[in-house]
Protein backbone atom coordinates (compact mmCIF):
# COMPACT_ATOMS: atom_id res chain seq x y z
CA UNK A 1 0.00 0.00 0.00
CA UNK A 2 2.81 2.40 0.90
CA UNK A 3 4.56 1.59 -2.38
CA UNK A 4 1.36 2.22 -4.38
CA UNK A 5 0.80 5.61 -2.75
CA UNK A 6 4.43 6.55 -3.28
CA UNK A 7 4.12 5.60 -6.95
CA UNK A 8 0.94 7.64 -7.36
CA UNK A 9 2.50 10.72 -5.75
CA UNK A 10 5.64 10.35 -7.86
CA UNK A 11 3.60 10.08 -11.05
CA UNK A 12 1.66 13.19 -10.09
CA UNK A 13 4.72 15.27 -9.22
CA UNK A 14 7.06 13.84 -11.89
CA UNK A 15 4.93 12.35 -14.68
CA UNK A 16 6.75 9.88 -16.88
CA UNK A 17 7.69 10.79 -20.43
CA UNK A 18 9.30 8.79 -23.22
CA UNK A 19 13.06 9.24 -23.26
CA UNK A 20 13.11 8.44 -26.97
CA UNK A 21 10.35 10.62 -28.42
CA UNK A 22 9.16 12.85 -25.56
CA UNK A 23 5.57 11.62 -25.56
CA UNK A 24 3.80 10.56 -22.37
CA UNK A 25 5.22 7.43 -20.79
CA UNK A 26 3.17 4.32 -20.16
CA UNK A 27 3.01 1.67 -17.44
CA UNK A 28 5.01 3.88 -15.04
CA UNK A 29 7.94 3.90 -17.46
CA UNK A 30 9.77 6.71 -19.23
CA UNK A 31 8.85 5.01 -22.49
CA UNK A 32 5.78 5.09 -24.72
CA UNK A 33 4.20 1.98 -26.25
CA UNK A 34 5.37 2.73 -29.79
CA UNK A 35 9.01 3.19 -28.80
CA UNK A 36 8.92 0.14 -26.56
CA UNK A 37 7.82 -1.90 -29.57
CA UNK A 38 10.90 -0.64 -31.42
CA UNK A 39 13.23 -2.27 -28.86
CA UNK A 40 14.31 -5.68 -30.18
CA UNK A 41 14.04 -8.29 -27.42
CA UNK A 42 16.54 -11.12 -27.66
CA UNK A 43 14.79 -14.44 -28.13
CA UNK A 44 15.79 -18.06 -28.70
CA UNK A 45 19.26 -17.60 -27.27
CA UNK A 46 22.01 -19.87 -25.97
CA UNK A 47 21.51 -20.63 -22.28
CA UNK A 48 25.20 -20.04 -21.55
CA UNK A 49 26.15 -16.93 -23.54
CA UNK A 50 22.81 -15.39 -24.65
CA UNK A 51 23.74 -15.33 -28.35
CA UNK A 52 20.89 -16.26 -30.72
CA UNK A 53 20.84 -19.95 -31.59
CA UNK A 54 21.24 -20.85 -35.23
CA UNK A 55 18.97 -23.14 -37.25
CA UNK A 56 15.90 -24.74 -35.73
CA UNK A 57 17.19 -24.99 -32.17
CA UNK A 58 14.40 -23.96 -29.81
CA UNK A 59 16.64 -23.98 -26.75
CA UNK A 60 19.95 -25.25 -25.52
CA UNK A 61 23.63 -24.39 -25.71
CA UNK A 62 25.43 -23.13 -28.80
CA UNK A 63 28.37 -24.94 -30.36
CA UNK A 64 30.89 -22.34 -29.21
CA UNK A 65 29.90 -22.77 -25.56
CA UNK A 66 29.96 -26.56 -25.88
CA UNK A 67 33.47 -26.34 -27.30
CA UNK A 68 34.76 -23.69 -24.89
CA UNK A 69 32.37 -23.16 -21.95
CA UNK A 70 32.55 -19.74 -20.29
CA UNK A 71 33.32 -19.46 -16.59
CA UNK A 72 29.73 -18.39 -15.87
CA UNK A 73 26.77 -20.78 -15.87
CA UNK A 74 24.11 -18.83 -17.73
CA UNK A 75 23.44 -15.48 -19.38
CA UNK A 76 20.41 -13.31 -19.99
CA UNK A 77 20.46 -10.23 -22.22
CA UNK A 78 17.43 -8.06 -22.77
CA UNK A 79 17.93 -6.45 -26.18
CA UNK A 80 19.90 -6.61 -29.38
CA UNK A 81 22.67 -4.02 -29.16
CA UNK A 82 21.26 -1.71 -31.81
CA UNK A 83 19.07 1.36 -32.02
CA UNK A 84 17.15 2.47 -30.07
CA UNK A 85 18.54 0.45 -27.13
CA UNK A 86 22.10 1.52 -27.96
CA UNK A 87 20.97 5.16 -27.94
CA UNK A 88 19.69 4.81 -24.37
CA UNK A 89 22.86 3.02 -23.25
CA UNK A 90 25.15 5.61 -24.85
CA UNK A 91 23.13 8.41 -23.28
CA UNK A 92 23.69 6.85 -19.87
CA UNK A 93 27.31 5.85 -20.30
CA UNK A 94 28.68 8.90 -22.07
CA UNK A 95 26.04 11.55 -21.40
CA UNK A 96 25.38 10.91 -17.73
CA UNK A 97 21.62 10.51 -18.30
CA UNK A 98 20.87 8.53 -15.15
CA UNK A 99 17.16 8.47 -15.93
CA UNK A 100 18.07 6.06 -18.73
CA UNK A 101 19.51 3.69 -16.13
CA UNK A 102 16.27 3.70 -14.15
CA UNK A 103 14.30 2.85 -17.29
CA UNK A 104 16.63 0.15 -18.59
CA UNK A 105 17.16 -1.41 -15.17
CA UNK A 106 13.42 -1.57 -14.58
CA UNK A 107 12.81 -3.15 -18.00
CA UNK A 108 15.48 -5.75 -17.24
CA UNK A 109 13.97 -6.58 -13.85
CA UNK A 110 10.49 -6.93 -15.33
CA UNK A 111 11.65 -9.26 -18.08
CA UNK A 112 13.66 -11.40 -15.68
CA UNK A 113 10.52 -11.74 -13.58
CA UNK A 114 8.33 -12.48 -16.61
CA UNK A 115 10.66 -15.27 -17.72
CA UNK A 116 10.95 -16.71 -14.20
CA UNK A 117 14.75 -16.48 -14.24
CA UNK A 118 16.25 -18.01 -11.11
CA UNK A 119 17.31 -15.26 -8.75
CA UNK A 120 20.78 -15.11 -7.18
CA UNK A 121 21.71 -14.16 -3.64
CA UNK A 122 23.28 -10.88 -4.76
CA UNK A 123 24.00 -8.73 -7.81
CA UNK A 124 27.54 -7.73 -8.77
CA UNK A 125 27.74 -4.71 -11.09
CA UNK A 126 30.89 -4.88 -13.21
CA UNK A 127 33.45 -2.72 -11.37
CA UNK A 128 35.16 0.32 -12.90
CA UNK A 129 38.75 1.20 -12.15
CA UNK A 130 39.06 4.12 -9.73
CA UNK A 131 40.54 6.35 -12.44
CA UNK A 132 37.66 5.70 -14.86
CA UNK A 133 35.17 6.19 -12.05
CA UNK A 134 36.64 9.61 -11.26
CA UNK A 135 36.49 10.58 -14.93
CA UNK A 136 32.90 9.45 -15.45
CA UNK A 137 31.57 10.27 -12.00
CA UNK A 138 29.47 7.11 -11.74
CA UNK A 139 29.48 3.42 -12.58
CA UNK A 140 26.77 2.79 -15.17
CA UNK A 141 26.49 -0.88 -14.15
CA UNK A 142 25.69 0.11 -10.55
CA UNK A 143 23.02 2.55 -11.75
CA UNK A 144 21.47 -0.14 -13.96
CA UNK A 145 21.55 -2.64 -11.09
CA UNK A 146 19.68 -0.43 -8.63
CA UNK A 147 16.15 -1.08 -10.01
CA UNK A 148 16.73 -4.86 -10.05
CA UNK A 149 18.16 -4.73 -6.55
CA UNK A 150 15.05 -2.92 -5.31
CA UNK A 151 12.61 -5.05 -7.30
CA UNK A 152 14.00 -8.35 -6.03
CA UNK A 153 15.26 -7.24 -2.62
CA UNK A 154 18.80 -8.33 -3.45
CA UNK A 155 22.01 -6.72 -2.16
CA UNK A 156 24.54 -5.12 -4.49
CA UNK A 157 28.13 -6.37 -4.22
CA UNK A 158 30.08 -3.13 -4.62
CA UNK A 159 33.28 -3.35 -2.57
CA UNK A 160 34.33 -7.01 -2.55
CA UNK A 161 35.56 -7.13 -6.15
CA UNK A 162 37.73 -4.40 -7.63
CA UNK A 163 39.31 -3.54 -10.95
CA UNK A 164 42.97 -3.76 -10.05
CA UNK A 165 44.34 -1.86 -13.03
CA UNK A 166 43.06 0.44 -15.76
CA UNK A 167 42.40 -1.36 -19.03
CA UNK A 168 42.29 -0.04 -22.57
CA UNK A 169 38.84 0.56 -24.09
CA UNK A 170 37.56 -2.72 -25.49
CA UNK A 171 35.80 -1.27 -28.52
CA UNK A 172 38.91 -1.11 -30.76
CA UNK A 173 40.21 -4.58 -29.83
CA UNK A 174 39.56 -7.97 -31.37
CA UNK A 175 38.49 -10.90 -29.22
CA UNK A 176 42.05 -12.14 -28.55
CA UNK A 177 43.21 -8.65 -27.60
CA UNK A 178 40.17 -8.20 -25.36
CA UNK A 179 41.06 -11.34 -23.40
CA UNK A 180 44.66 -10.21 -23.00
CA UNK A 181 43.56 -6.70 -22.03
CA UNK A 182 41.41 -8.03 -19.19
CA UNK A 183 43.73 -10.73 -17.87
CA UNK A 184 44.13 -10.30 -14.10
CA UNK A 185 42.12 -7.06 -14.23
CA UNK A 186 39.87 -8.03 -11.30
CA UNK A 187 40.73 -8.96 -7.72
CA UNK A 188 38.59 -10.08 -4.80
CA UNK A 189 39.11 -7.95 -1.71
CA UNK A 190 37.97 -10.18 1.14
CA UNK A 191 35.66 -13.15 1.43
CA UNK A 192 32.55 -13.31 -0.74
CA UNK A 193 29.64 -14.44 1.46
CA UNK A 194 27.47 -15.61 -1.45
CA UNK A 195 27.43 -18.86 -3.39
CA UNK A 196 25.17 -17.58 -6.19
CA UNK A 197 25.82 -14.21 -7.86
CA UNK A 198 24.53 -12.43 -10.95
CA UNK A 199 27.06 -10.21 -12.74
CA UNK A 200 25.35 -7.18 -14.27
CA UNK A 201 26.78 -5.19 -17.19
CA UNK A 202 25.36 -2.71 -19.67
CA UNK A 203 26.51 -4.45 -22.86
CA UNK A 204 28.05 -7.85 -23.51
CA UNK A 205 30.02 -7.85 -26.77
CA UNK A 206 32.42 -10.79 -26.87
CA UNK A 207 31.84 -11.73 -23.23
CA UNK A 208 35.50 -11.20 -22.31
CA UNK A 209 34.81 -8.82 -19.41
CA UNK A 210 32.13 -10.87 -17.69
CA UNK A 211 34.06 -14.08 -18.33
CA UNK A 212 37.21 -12.74 -16.66
CA UNK A 213 35.14 -11.50 -13.74
CA UNK A 214 33.37 -14.86 -13.47
CA UNK A 215 36.74 -16.64 -13.42
CA UNK A 216 37.81 -14.57 -10.41
CA UNK A 217 34.51 -15.27 -8.64
CA UNK A 218 34.80 -18.98 -9.34
CA UNK A 219 38.28 -19.08 -7.83
CA UNK A 220 36.89 -17.34 -4.75
CA UNK A 221 34.34 -20.08 -4.16
CA UNK A 222 31.20 -18.75 -5.87
CA UNK A 223 29.37 -21.82 -7.14
CA UNK A 224 26.70 -20.41 -9.45
CA UNK A 225 27.31 -17.38 -11.66
CA UNK A 226 24.77 -15.72 -13.93
CA UNK A 227 25.34 -12.82 -16.30
CA UNK A 228 22.62 -10.19 -16.79
CA UNK A 229 22.97 -7.42 -19.35
CA UNK A 230 20.82 -4.82 -21.00
CA UNK A 231 22.09 -5.60 -24.48
CA UNK A 232 24.07 -8.25 -26.37
CA UNK A 233 26.10 -7.59 -29.48
CA UNK A 234 25.03 -10.13 -32.07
Amino acid sequence: MVYNWRTIVQEWLLPSYCLLCGQAGEDQLDLCRECRNDLFLLKNTCERCALPLQGNHASGICGACLKRPPHYDSAFSLYHYQQPASHLIHGLKFGGHLRNARLLGTLLARELLAQSVELPEAILPVPLHARRLRERGFNQSIELARPASRAFGLPLVRDLVKRSRPTSPQTALDIKQRRQNLRNAFVVDGKIPYSHIAILDDVVTTGSTVNELAKVLRRSGVQTIQVWSIARAV
